[in-house]
């Protein structure tokens, strides 16, 4: 166990954090957002997020998500499969399915922050 969150380990959330930003680079759904993007500041910023958003110390300091993902005109259907590979990845590294539930539970209300969906 390491203090990267209660009950997951710096190595499965960097492994989680590789594994997500490979999907998302690679879904042609999503892709186009990660065009000439900082993928090293991405990553450090991702990985952050995720060990605060896991109950781990607090080291996001990234900019709020409005103002991150505004630009991009996002869409329901681009932050669900966001967060399908995010909880696929988390899956995959080994990060136990009580955490990904709880995970799960603090990401939906980012939701209004992240999509901006004319029909909202």
């Amino acid at each position: 166990m390491s203090s990267a969150a209660p009950g997951a380990n710096a190595e499965a959330v960097t492994r989680a954090i590789h594994l997500f930003l490979d999907r998302m680079t690679s879904d042609e759904t999503l892709s186009w957002a990660f065009a000439g993007v900082d993928a090293p500041g991405i990553e450090r910023h991702a990985r952050a997020f995720v060990i605060a958003a896991l109950g781990g110390p607090d080291l996001y300091a990234g900019r709020n998500m409005h103002d991150v993902h505004a630009p991009f005109l996002l869409t329901h259907e681009h932050f669900d499969r966001a967060l399908m590979h995010l909880l696929s990845s988390l899956t995959e590294a080994g990060i136990a399915d009580s955490l990904t539930a709880t995970l799960t539970a603090r990401l939906e209300p980012l939701r209004r922050q992240i999509v901006t969906d004319a029909r909202d």
